[in-house]
């Protein structure tokens, strides 16, 4: 079963970035600028957040296996469209069924963790699966440009079509939802549920970290690493596409990583603050001297995308929180989070790029001032975090 909720994470991972790759062969086909090619990057973002929404109003009512059949066949049908697109709202659409399409596939493996296991080892679980699942992302890299090279674009992306109906099948064959749960005083409606989630206070403490902090890796990763080295730095298209894998693989270990430090830490309050820390550095420093190196630069992008992987953490945190019966609504509420804020983060940065380059700004200090922004965001968000109350503040009666 773990199997089956991973293959299809992993394959959201890697249409999330994979725009980095192709982007010049949909600026040569389409005519996407700076900013159109960050509007297809929120729209997928958008798209997956946005449906966040029906995923959150569902799992708890019929279950992860139909919303994943559902949203898998999106995924589908927007990966074929993708690849034969012959106008840009062609590539626009299938952006949004690509986002929209993988939007549950990481809940539903959180939702089924969460109501299997115990949530002492919802921490461990959740990060194994965020780590190991994330190494999609680096298969977007070098691995992707060089089929790219081989096949072209378009067969590529068929081909990763494909390759989404055989996890669709794997969920129809292995899935199994788990047992229904008997809610205290009777079922409640999605809106009651919905306020006795957004009443719980510490929640509010831990959102804007959760706006932000899987934003600004995202918007690097996803869309701003190619221009960066290659307008900064000079990498040509193959230093890049390894920069991007290399980065992509800091993410996922990262995200594996976590798990053991959470153990022997015993609090993911502590080690989301510590983590995020180095990563809230490292964007300064990647910002103010980022342009002395490109090894320097490399550096400390790989060290702003490990130690900033601490989504299955934090969203552990915040599941201590949060009553059994809320659970699906309730992580799903915090994904929408991370990933509206990632898809809101890509466009404003987007349009601030096309701005500067309008205004004749030169390249390093373009994304010199966006990286010290990032930086700067983050912090903000941390110290607002270093308010919450740990897990052991959360009573038993909610897990």
């Amino acid at each position: 079963m773990f199997l089956a909720l991973l293959f299809p994470y992993f394959l959201g991972n890697f249409y999330r970035p994979f725009l980095a790759v192709v982007a010049g062969d949909l600026s040569r086909d389409f005519g996407f600028d700076a900013a159109g090619l960050a509007g297809l990057q929120a729209t997928f973002l958008i798209a997956f957040a946005v449906t966040q929404v029906p995923v959150a109003l569902s799992l708890d009512r019929i279950g992860p296996k139909r919303i994943l059949i559902l949203s898998l066949s999106s995924a589908v049908t927007g990966g074929v469209l993708l690849s034969v697109a012959a106008q840009p709202w062609h590539v626009s659409l299938a952006m949004a069924l690509l986002g929209a399409g993988f939007s549950p596939v990481m809940m539903a493996g959180f939702y089924v963790i969460g109501r299997v296991y115990p949530p002492s080892r919802f921490a461990t679980l959740s990060s194994m699966l965020f780590g190991l699942g994330t190494l999609g992302d680096p298969a977007s890299g070098a691995p992707l440009t060089l089929a790219v090279d081989t096949f072209g674009w378009r067969h590529t992306i068929f081909g990763m079509a494909c390759i989404t109906l055989l996890s669709l099948l794997l969920i129809v064959v292995v899935l199994r939802d788990p047992p229904r749960l008997e809610v205290p005083g009777g079922r409640i409606s999605a809106l009651a549920a919905t306020r006795q989630i957004v009443a719980l206070r510490p929640l509010w403490l831990i959102a804007p970290l959760a706006f932000v902090s899987y934003a600004v890796v995202a918007a690097v990763r996803g869309l701003w690493i190619a221009p960066y080295l290659a307008q900064v730095h000079h990498f040509d298209l193959h230093a890049i596409g390894l920069a991007a894998t290399a980065m992509g693989l800091a993410l996922a270990m990262g995200g594996v990583l976590y798990a053991p430090v959470n153990r022997y830490l015993r609090d993911a309050k502590i080690t989301v603050a510590a983590g995020t820390t180095v990563a809230a550095v490292a964007w300064l420093t990647v910002g103010l001297f980022g342009t002395a190196s490109g090894l320097v630069a490399l550096t400390l992008l790989f060290v702003v995308a490990g130690f900033g992987a601490t989504f299955a953490i934090l969203l552990a945190h915040a599941r201590a929180f949060l009553p059994n019966h809320l659970l699906g609504q309730g992580v799903t509420m915090m994904n929408l989070l991370f990933f509206g804020g990632a898809g809101i983060g890509q466009w404003l940065s987007g349009h601030y790029v096309k701005a500067a380059e309008l205004a004749s700004v030169p390249p390093d200090a373009i994304y010199g001032r966006l990286f010290v922004a990032f930086g700067v965001v983050l912090a903000v968000a941390l110290g607002i975090y270093l308010r919450s109350p740990r897990e052991g503040a959360a009573s038993r009666s909610t897990r």
